[in-house]
């Protein structure tokens, strides 16, 4: 059982004096209630559902982390689907629409107030089971933000997050991606009013903005994976009660059989934003174990190198085909422990393996501490 509360510790690691940080949630101990923290880091503020659309925050809730080198503690009670939203150089701007609900900023929406601000956030659930954090590339990198959590036993289990340098790593890799194999990778990189890097978009929102993007880019990759398994058996680990199941590509090469589940060809678009065609779940709980586990497996190319066996155990082989999520790639290249969320799946890893997506738990923990800017290299 969790405490009551949790101390949360965020760390000024930039150079701004002008470092903002927004902690949005559900409250489970108040029916799931919208839940924000006040700009003293301690008082919940439950947001009314307001007529209009649209509008403003009735309480200040943006926290100041203070000087560089600065540490502010914040207080949290038990939050479900937490975020805690971080920017420089000016808060985030918050609405509500009737509901009430959360109007959050969007890296799609050029005309969203929050559009020109250098933000970034990390995700978190604290329960009455444990406290489950993580940080998340699945729609964008920002700035560097690092986690260490100390556990009820005082150990330090830590995500290192980006190096200072890495977003510069990843855009930089794009443009180089770009010239190889004449995708448009570059156009994923988004730049403020100044010309300066502000944030890079993964690939499925980048194709928010440009439906056009990427157009038929996995495709080809597909084709030889579904020709493969015309041959060959798969062996799927749901990792559940479901065990192993197996899969073949039936006569017509269209569809991916696994027992009596059928599966479509993926679209690119399918494969990035992992919840359309073939990837969407629903009420049937052994299909809703096997997308994840294809999903990942095609956003990291492994498919025909995998022994016919998914989540693959051969890591190294992630991301080596020409045809590949190389935002992904570029990703984990540029965190300093090589983990953090790149697609929505990126948890799905062989059992017994190493995480891939850069999470920390713990079932009592004693505090989280949030570095943003990262670790000092």
């Amino acid at each position: 059982m969790t405490a009551d509360t949790l101390e949360i510790h965020l760390v000024n690691s930039t150079s701004s004096s002008d470092v903002f940080a927004t902690v949005t949630g559900l409250a489970i101990d108040k029916a799931n209630s919208w839940l924000l923290l006040q700009a003293d880091g301690k008082t919940p503020y439950y947001p009314l559902s307001p007529k209009e659309i649209l509008q403003p925050l009735s309480e200040d809730c943006a926290i100041s982390l203070g000087a560089p080198g600065e540490t502010r503690v914040i207080t949290i009670p038990r939050i479900a689907g937490g975020r805690i939203y971080l920017s420089i150089g000016r808060p985030i701007t918050f609405l509500l629409n009737p509901g009430p609900a959360l109007v959050e900023p969007s890296v799609t929406n050029p005309t969203d107030a929050n559009y020109q601000t250098n933000w970034s956030f990390m995700e978190f659930t604290y329960n009455h089971d444990q406290l489950y954090a993580n940080i998340s590339y699945v729609d964008f990198v920002g700035f560097p933000i690092a986690l260490s959590l100390t556990t009820s036993t005082g150990a330090e289990k830590r995500v290192l997050g980006l190096s200072r340098g890495g977003p510069t790593k990843v855009a930089e890799g794009l443009l180089s991606q770009q010239q190889q194999d004449g995708q448009k990778w570059g156009d994923l990189i988004v730049k403020d009013e100044s010309g300066e890097l502000l944030r890079i978009l993964s690939p499925n929102q980048g194709m928010v903005l440009n439906p056009a993007l990427f157009a038929h880019y996995f495709e080809p990759y597909v084709d030889r994976v579904w020709s493969h398994y015309c041959s060959h058996t798969l062996q799927i680990d749901t990792q559940c009660h479901h065990g192993v199941v197996s899969g073949t590509v039936d006569s017509s090469g269209d569809h991916l059989v696994v027992d009596d589940l059928q599966f479509t060809k993926p679209t690119t678009k399918d494969i990035f934003s992992a919840s359309s065609g073939p990837f969407q779940t629903g009420t049937d709980a052994k299909r809703n174990a096997i997308i994840p586990r294809l999903n990942a497996e095609l956003n990291r190319s492994v498919m025909l190198h995998c022994d016919c066996e998914i989540p693959s155990r051969n890591r190294e082989r992630y991301y080596k085909n020409e045809i590949t999520n190389h935002y992904a790639r570029l990703v984990h290249e540029a965190n300093v422990d090589g983990r953090g969320y790149a697609h929505p799946y990126d948890d799905v890893a062989a059992s017994g393996g190493e995480d891939h997506s850069g999470f920390v738990n713990d079932g009592a923990p004693q505090k989280l501490t949030v570095i943003v800017g990262g670790e000092a290299e």
